[in-house]
This record gives C-alpha cells, structure tokens and sequence, in this order.
C-alpha cells in the first residue's frame, strides 16, 4: 500500500485495496432464490398479481421463487417475533439472495400493508443483517396514472436495509385495466418493462450472491471488530 503517509487517520491493516480477482462470476450450484413481497390484502389485488407474474418469469428465466403471504401478519409491536407469521417472514428474508417488492401507491405512498413486513425485518437478527448486499428489484401498481412516488419510497427503504437496488423498475398505470378476468396480465408496454425488471434482477443477483461477503465488507467495521479483539485479548483479569 503507497501513500499512506497523507492519511495519518487510517488504520494500514484495515484498509483493503480493491480487488478485481475478488468478484469475478463464482458459480453456484443452487438457482438464484428470489422472495417476493405485495403490499394489499384485497381479493383481486394487483399488486400481488403483478408479483405472481413476476414470479413466473423468474422461474422461467431460471430462478426459484417463494411469494410471502402477508395476510395474518400483525402490525409491528403488538405480538412478538414468535408469531407464525413474522417467523416465516424473516425465514424467507434469510434464505433470499434477491427480492421483488410491488406496492400499490395509496395517498402517494407504499400501503401500510407494505411497509409493516419491513418494519418486522430488523437490521440485525441474531448476528446476522437478514437483507444486507441482497439484490432487489422495486415495483409498483397505479389505480390512475403512472406515478413513481411508491418505487422513489421503496429505493430509500431498500438502501436503508443495505441492500442492492437495481437499476430498472415498473409502474403499471390503470393497473385495473391490464389483466385478464383469470389473473393473467396483458400483453403490453407495462409487461414487457416487469420482463425487463425480472431479468436484470437475475443477472445482479447472479453477480452478487456468490460476492456478497466481499462487496459488503467494510472498512469501519473492519477497524472496529480489529479494536474490540485488541480489548478482549489484553483484557486485565
């Protein structure tokens, strides 16, 4: 490591220069696993429509997907974490490498439903940051016109769980008008976009999972966890 002496503040075992070797493609031998989360309860909700698509293409562009049911979830903070529910939430938060999330856009944000499954998911979970360097892909239905505000939402609360928002997303407007009476979403620009979203979300998962360690690393906790071994190891008895 070269000029050093310009930052007096770093800790030189600590700092690690990156490494391209590091994050070439590691192939595994498990499909890329991909949860999938809507944000309405209602018998013909679009947002789980939408996601039940989804899924569909996942599993046709080579993924394994698994769609969190969150009717029976309570709200945060009236039962505990052993409630069924919140433990089958936060299993399937563990063993995701990616996920979708699709929220209808209600008062020009993502539904409460929504948001009450993230707020069960803390940062850390017994040693353990369940969504830290997980891909994921934002997602959004519309009863009017297109808007943008519930996905806008979404990316800050996908950064703040540490996790690798793609670049592309979907808002489906009038989203009444494009699925068949069965479900099945239309042939139309609004499809042909959650294709695209689907697929690029494989290919950065594809990209991260085998990296993530790696690509989550970082230098302060590097410096800290160095320190807190320093203290434990000269502790006076």
């Amino acid at each position: 490591m070269t000029n050093l002496e310009n930052l007096p503040n770093v800790n030189r075992e600590q700092l690690h220069r990156p490494n391209h070797g590091r994050i070439a493609a590691k192939p595994l031998p498990h499909k890329p696993k991909i949860l999938l989360l809507y944000g309405s309860l209602r018998e013909r909700s679009y947002s789980r429509l939408v996601v039940e698509e989804s899924a569909r293409l996942l599993q046709a562009l080579g993924a394994e997907s698994k769609i969190f049911d969150p009717r029976g979830l309570p709200q945060p903070d009236t039962e505990d974490e052993s409630h069924s529910k919140v433990k089958e939430l936060r299993d399937l938060m563990i063993w995701s490498e990616g996920q979708v999330w699709c929220s209808p856009e209600r008062h020009g944000s993502m539904t409460g439903i929504f948001k009450s499954q993230i707020d069960w998911v803390p940062l850390n979970l017994g040693g353990v940051r369940p969504t830290q360097g997980k891909t994921l892909a934002v997602m959004q239905v519309c009863g009017g016109s297109q808007s943008f505000n519930a996905v806008n939402q979404m990316r800050i609360l996908g950064r703040w769980m540490r996790m690798v928002t793609i670049p592309n997303q979907s808002s489906v407007a009038k989203a009444f008008l494009e699925f068949e009476d069965n479900g099945r979403m239309k042939s139309s620009p609004f499809y042909n976009r959650i294709v695209d979203v689907m697929e690029e979300l494989v290919k950065f998962t594809l990209a991260m999972r085998a990296n993530k360690d790696y690509f989550v690393d970082r230098y302060s906790e590097r410096v800290e966890s160095a320190a807190q071994l320093s203290q434990r190891v000269n502790q006076r008895t």
